[in-house]
């Protein structure tokens, strides 16, 4: 276990020992920095932000039940801890609805909860560093991208809204910002992994 690791878990142990306490700073920190996991997990799979919200409620409760215990010790982090108790409660409440059940057997088959977390962590990673990027690409070709992937506007609409004489002018010019955005979206994303 790296150090960074060790130093993350004693993190957790500390806030959970201070939810123990009932510190509310410690239940605001476990719902602000934990929630949105458990959110997108329940969200994603035909849940609602109230499901999410019971789910998450729960699972606090759970956690709580268990660190009452003073054989318990948490080997993980408790992010990873309470993505697990989230996941098992939604599959458990979505078996009881008999709602989805190809969805569930699809769910029971994903990868590990860790290598999930890292994947669900990467992709926001990349999304930020591709707000970043749109936002440095500037005028008009993030209004242009934006107007294309996003809002779905056809070429011709292009043409006529940036008033280029003909389509391929507008494709050309698509083309042009793309690349520029993407040579924005890597550097930045390779300059963030030597970080």
């Amino acid at each position: 276990m790296n150090k960074d690791v060790k130093g993350g878990l004693a993190e957790d142990r500390l806030l959970l020992r201070n939810m123990m306490q009932q510190d509310e700073d410690a239940v605001e920190s476990l719902y602000k920095d934990y929630y949105p996991v458990a959110r997108h997990l329940v969200v994603s799979n035909s849940g609602t932000e109230d499901d999410a919200k019971d789910i998450f409620q729960e699972a606090l409760i759970v956690l709580y039940d268990k660190a009452a215990d003073p054989t318990f010790e948490l080997h993980s982090r408790l992010k990873t801890y309470l993505y697990a108790v989230c996941r098992h409660l939604w599959l458990k409440r979505l078996h009881q609805d008999q709602r989805q059940v190809r969805l569930t057997e699809t769910m029971e088959e994903q990868v590990p909860v860790e290598e999930a977390l890292l994947k669900h962590e990467e992709a926001d990673r990349q999304f930020e560093i591709m707000n970043e990027a749109l936002v440095a690409l500037g005028e008009p070709c993030r209004t242009l991208l934006e107007d294309y992937y996003l809002r779905k506007s056809s070429m011709q609409e292009i043409m006529e809204r940036y008033g280029y004489t003909n389509t391929d002018n507008a494709k050309n010019q698509k083309y042009k910002c793309l690349m520029r955005l993407k040579k924005i979206f890597f550097s930045q994303y390779n300059t963030q992994q030597e970080e």
